[in-house]
């Protein structure tokens, strides 16, 4: 499918809280308890998914505020994991976008000095308040790691 063909992509907006970093946005997910750290090019990708503009509208959107050169490629591998997060509306684009499509094969389109402006989207999955309120602070005894706040039990006592 080519990048032209694919549907315009739209942030999700509902249920998220948002903090914008320096260089980072988190996004943390209220429905699924998971937070999403957004780099500068996965964040610029994100708040221009607007429903509006295309994959190759959004990269000369960032070519512009960026000043260096955006290809689609990197715009695409944006909104595939930001899909993936589910922070785009619909499965529509992240049925459109290949499973196959990733950094590896971006840098080889786009070229290696594209690498240091690829989107990454990293996400944990929060614990919930029981899970949170039930660890066993260091200094304390334990059988598994899984007890302990600091998720390590060393010779029976959390780390």
């Amino acid at each position: 499918m080519k990048v032209s063909d694919l549907p315009v992509p739209s942030a999700r907006t509902e249920r998220l809280l948002i903090q914008e970093l320096q260089d980072e946005l988190l996004v943390y997910d209220l429905a699924s308890n998971k937070a999403h750290c957004l780099n500068q090019t996965a964040a610029l990708v994100w708040k221009h998914c607007d429903g509006k503009l295309s994959v190759s509208q959004i990269a000369s959107v960032l070519e512009n505020e960026t000043g260096s050169q955006v290809d689609d490629q990197v715009v695409l591998l944006a909104c595939h994991q930001l899909a993936r997060c589910k922070l785009l509306q619909g499965d529509v684009l992240a049925n459109s976008i290949s499973s196959r499509l990733s950094r590896r094969d971006v840098i080889r389109r786009a070229g290696a000095a594209v690498a240091a402006s690829l989107p990454v989207v990293s996400s944990i999955v929060a614990p919930g308040a029981v899970q949170a309120a039930t660890c066993i602070p260091s200094g304390r005894a334990c059988t598994t790691g899984a007890q302990c706040c600091t998720a390590v039990c060393n010779a029976g006592t959390c780390a």
